[in-house]
């Protein structure tokens, strides 16, 4: 499989999210970081925000709660090249009713080679990595095979490429 390159700008685009269980936890983490934080673009979704604004006094872009589509939004931003590293505090000892959109915001940042961090000591790592001051060229798949592909749908019909072909 063959890669692209995209560039992460030295000043990240980083979302920090939270479950009601670590709120306290990520709003310490993040008092701790203020200063590295302030070099950066800072999204956060629901309360995690409005917490993190109150406590640190720093502009942050709010999303809706996780479970109201704030993880959902997080991982479109992902994809639109948005967002390009993420702190996610999230408990696994908590039952999650909106466990799916957790699922599908990990799997994205995955699929886009996005820098995660699940846990205090990681996101200490990660912040205070010297990547994270200069620019970054992250490699992702090339997925344009993937998006035209060929997928035959029976009676003859083919989807390639977005189009559909009738065969024979």
């Amino acid at each position: 499989m063959s890669y692209q390159k995209i560039a992460m700008a030295p000043d990240k685009k980083i979302a920090l999210v939270a479950h009601d269980n670590k709120k306290q936890d990520l709003v310490e983490w993040a008092k701790y970081n203020r200063v590295l934080l302030t070099h950066h673009q800072v999204y956060a979704t629901g309360t995690t925000g409005d917490l993190l604004q109150r406590e640190l006094q720093l502009d942050v872009i709010k999303l809706e709660s996780g479970p109201l589509g704030g993880d959902q939004q997080i991982g479109a931003k992902i994809v639109q090249g948005e967002i390009n590293f993420i702190i996610f505090f999230w408990d696994p000892l908590e039952p999650l009713p909106h466990d799916p959109d957790v699922k599908a915001l990990l799997r994205l940042a995955v699929v886009w080679n996005i820098p995660i961090a699940c846990n205090r000591a990681t996101a200490d790592f990660m912040i205070s990595s010297p990547l994270m001051g200069g620019e970054y060229d992250r490699l992702v798949p090339d997925y344009a095979g993937y998006r035209t592909r060929q997928i035959t749908l029976g009676a003859g019909t083919e989807l390639t490429g977005g189009s559909v072909l009738e065969v024979g």
